[in-house]
């Protein structure tokens, strides 16, 4: 048995590490299921629900905006302009945050080396758009920033990329 943090042998018996001090944990047989594994997919699939869920009102506030200019009622030059320019803006980031969505949730679907870090950073502004994502944003930080989840996830990434 190895430590996992600096690598040095240790005895069965050792509970922690001699020369870090980390605790000895026992080897995870190479065929068991963790938690990463039993939940990325799961994760990926809600993201991207998530993000087709959010393309949605994108789409149609962008395509509203530019026909509300006909639609209000104002013959104010500011309101005429100001109104679709607030709707494309709203619109716009709704279609960022659902396109982000779509590419975090295939990225973890698939398990691209690239997908752990754009889905910890979007799972981190989730937390703040209570009730549904803040629940997203938690489940995605538990499963991805677990004990070993960057090892494990590179782990996964690599092989993906030499079976695809």
């Amino acid at each position: 048995m190895f430590c996992n943090q600096c690598g040095t042998q240790l005895q069965s018996d050792f509970t922690l590490c001699p020369r870090c001090g980390k605790p000895a944990q026992a080897p995870v047989p190479a065929n068991a299921t963790t938690r990463l594994q039993q939940h990325l997919s799961t994760l990926g699939i809600l993201w991207m629900v998530l993000g087709g869920l959010t393309l949605l009102p994108a789409f149609f506030l962008v395509f509203l905006s530019g026909l509300i200019r006909v639609a209000i009622p104002f013959s104010s030059a500011v309101a005429r302009n100001l109104g679709p320019l607030v709707m494309m803006v709203i619109g716009g980031s709704l279609l960022l945050i659902g396109a982000s969505g779509l590419l975090v949730g295939w990225g973890l679907m698939r398990h691209q080396p690239w997908a752990r870090v754009p889905a910890i950073l979007v799972g981190v502004l989730a937390l703040f758009h209570p009730p549904l994502l803040t629940a997203l944003g938690i489940y995605t930080l538990w499963v991805l920033l677990g004990q070993n989840s960057d090892v494990e996830y590179q782990r996964l990434a690599s092989t993906a990329q030499r079976s695809g």
